[in-house]
């Protein structure tokens, strides 16, 4: 991992540095060292303004690209447990990973809650514009998150269309549609009995009104151009029960959207592949990336 970062490269979403929605915000950006363990490699971000990518690329690229938006309950962005740490496994089957930082829904951005949405709309239609720099198919760009990143994932692939920002230049005519989406123990829901309620909050605070509630829970905003869906979640999972990936599979499956999800008794929640070492659900990316390569 150590290796992968100091190969790795970065640079802003957006081209001016700072979100141009960021201006009314009086967020400050802190790094939290050790956030989620002991190590260097555990870092946490709060109170972003100028979203970045970090660039994790391949000795020999396969042509695939994937957008990674880690999670942290839509309060911060873990850098390195749902980022970096996938790096090795990704890169060595040839897998480019853009692991991404995103604002946040309750840091007073112009959009509010549909900042994240920007950025990573923003996101894809950039690494579509410059894919020939990593010898990417810009058809071959899917998009991967963890917990509230699997939020942002999913609203990716279920709202790739819907404007969250204002247009401003020729990469903003590009599609922001991903070509595949991986959600992992992802948040999804806004209904009561089973959504996050910290990532719920953030989002829509403490007393939304049923159609905000609709308009967040992605289940709902499925239709027959989603992207084919990747699913993983534990069981056991306490914080973002396991009934948001079934949701999800469910609605996809109804439409006859391309869906697989696998469930894993062990593994509770943020395990990402650290913490899945010695437990059956170790095995997920390589589950994951042989299902990717029957969609791209």
């Amino acid at each position: 991992m150590a290796e992968a970062s100091r190969k790795a490269a970065s640079f802003t979403v957006w081209p001016q540095g700072e979100a141009p929605g960021a201006k009314p915000s009086a967020t400050k950006f802190v790094l939290e060292e050790q956030h989620t363990g002991p190590s260097a490699w555990d870092r946490a971000v709060t109170g972003v303004r100028a979203p970045q990518i970090t660039v994790y690329a391949p000795a020999e690229p396969n042509g695939i690209g994937i957008l990674v938006t880690p999670g942290g309950s839509y309060r911060r962005v873990v850098l390195d447990k749902e980022g970096s740490a996938l790096a090795p496994f990704f890169n060595a089957r040839g897998y480019t990973l853009f692991v991404m930082t995103y604002r946040l829904p309750g840091d007073g951005h112009e959009e509010g809650a549909n900042a994240p949405l920007a950025d990573v709309q923003r996101a894809m239609r950039t690494l579509r514009a410059r894919a020939k720099e990593w010898q990417l198919d810009p058809d071959k760009l899917g998009v991967m998150g963890f917990s509230a990143g699997g939020h942002i994932a999913a609203s990716l692939g279920t709202r790739y269309e819907e404007p969250a920002y204002v247009p401003f230049d020729e990469t903003d005519t590009l599609s922001a549609r991903p070509a595949f989406m991986a959600l992992v123990y992802p948040v999804i829901t806004m209904v009561f009995d089973n959504s996050h309620p910290g990532s719920r909050e953030e989002l829509m605070g403490t007393t939304p009104s049923e159609q905000q509630i609709s308009h967040y829970s992605l289940e709902q905003r499925t239709s027959l151009t989603t992207p084919p869906t990747f699913l993983l979640h534990a069981v056991d999972d306490p914080a973002v029960k396991v009934e948001n990936s079934v949701v999800m599979f469910t609605a996809l499956r109804q439409l006859g959207v391309p869906v697989e999800m696998h469930l894993f008794e062990q593994g509770k929640h943020g395990f990402g592949i650290r913490d899945a070492q010695g437990l059956p659900v170790s095995v997920w990316p390589e589950l994951m990336m042989n299902w990717i390569e029957t969609k791209v």
